[in-house]
């Protein structure tokens, strides 16, 4: 590596730990699918110009963060905490929908048993070993 690039590398290392405010972990649980679409709320005027390139693209349209991510040039971890802010701030929102609702009955039926049983047999792939409860019947 030359000289120009190692230097290039450290600053772009340097630039993203104080864009975070050397913060390496979001408040919030976030996915790298996670969908976020602009909220009402505004950003604080000390966060990072970052903040208002991510709120510009999901006004544009519902992005995830792993799009977010790739559209800034910034580590999905970096995005993370900065999504964090602007969920905090209320100017990100994770958009609530309801596709996995049960079809053709109320908006407060919950999950389709599809959905549960879809669920349930992951979940007994990845620990099978788990203690299993006994099925109310």
């Amino acid at each position: 590596m030359t000289p120009h690039g190692r230097a290039a590398e450290e600053s772009t290392f340097v630039r993203t730990y104080t864009l975070t405010r050397g913060r390496t972990m979001p408040r919030h649980l976030l996915g790298l699918d996670t969908v976020l679409e602009a909220g009402p709320g505004r950003p604080g005027p000390a966060q990072a110009e970052e903040c208002a390139e991510i709120l510009a693209l999901c006004r544009a349209r519902r992005r995830s963060v792993t799009e977010l991510a790739g559209r800034l040039g910034r580590p999905v971890a970096a995005v993370k905490v900065l999504v964090s802010d602007l969920l905090d701030a209320d100017a990100l929102v994770v958009p609530v929908t309801a596709p996995y609702a049960a079809s053709g009955s109320d908006s407060d039926a919950g999950p389709s048993t599809q959905l549960l049983a879809a669920l349930s047999a992951g979940l007994k792939r990845k620990w099978p070993h788990a203690v299993a409860y006994p099925q109310a019947g």
